[in-house]
């Protein structure tokens, strides 16, 4: 009788246990009900792990492809493939969320992330002027630019944005890399005396980074161009400008600035020393 009441017990026991076990295979995310998937993902996503938190975000919009927990959860796994340095399938998922929902309430943040997504892919600065190969470093600027306008319709979009200061911001910085680096090439072709090059270079700098730091190094570079282009009239009044607007500019003083680059600008891919 005892051995049988015992039996009966481990039955039992191993019955619990077995639902126990079938129960927590069922609870997948492919099993598991929508707040609870959402609840799993967005935890992956706090605890950075990413790999994860997009794997369970992807399902999530697989299974409830309508409602507010889509649309969120498409956002959320947006920012998880850019954290998981996946920015194509991110940059992808932002541009269909915007897409499919322009009034969705955080717009704003989708294009301020969109504009992050391309940011993060340009090379960081020991790489900007150490390893960076000519082909990477234009690549480089493609992303730059359109993080740009990013940046640019977001602010422009919701100028009262949370967000747009910051945008603002990276735009400053983005406009001042952009600049340098047309004044990077500007040097390079005056050193190999490709002058109508480098004047157009410098032109382009002058007429589209106006606000930038580097349209005085513009000025001074269009005025040398044109003076071993022989157009005495026009480095004349290129160089009134500069006189006026950037006074303690070296070229002022020095008519042969831009001398030769540093060993460490010589590392720089089109910084006039090739």
């Amino acid at each position: 009788m005892r051995l049988s009441k015992l039996l009966v017990v481990f039955g039992v026991t191993l019955t619990m246990s077995a639902c126990s076990l079938f129960h927590g295979k069922r609870a997948t995310i492919d099993t598991m009900p929508l707040p609870q998937l959402y609840a799993k993902a967005h935890g992956d996503l706090e605890n950075s792990d990413y790999a994860a938190a997009a794997k369970a975000y992807q399902r999530l919009i697989a299974r409830f492809p309508s409602g507010e927990y889509n649309e969120q959860a498409q956002l959320e796994l947006a920012y998880a493939q850019y954290k998981d340095n996946q920015p194509d399938d991110a940059y992808s998922t932002i541009n269909r969320f915007i897409k499919t929902y322009p009034t969705n309430k955080h717009v704003d943040y989708a294009y301020y992330l969109r504009g992050l997504v391309n940011f993060g892919r340009t090379s960081g600065i020991i790489e900007r002027y150490i390893s960076r190969s000519g082909a990477e470093s234009r690549r480089d600027q493609g992303y730059n630019l359109k993080s740009f306008d990013d940046f640019t319709e977001l602010t422009r979009r919701f100028p009262d944005s949370a967000y747009a200061a910051d945008a603002r911001q990276r735009m400053i910085y983005l406009r001042n890399v952009l600049a340098q680096y047309e004044i990077n090439v500007a040097e390079f072709y005056l050193r190999n005396k490709a002058y109508i090059a480098s004047a157009d270079r410098a032109q382009y700098v002058v007429e589209h980074y106006q606000q930038a730091p580097q349209v005085g190094d513009a000025l001074a570079i269009l005025s040398r161009s044109y003076l071993a282009l022989d157009q005495k009239k026009q480095a004349d009044e290129v160089r009134k400008v500069l006189a006026l607007n950037y006074p303690d500019h070296p070229y002022l003083t020095d008519p042969k600035w831009p001398h030769a680059p540093s060993t460490l600008r010589k590392m720089v891919p089109f910084s006039g020393h090739h």
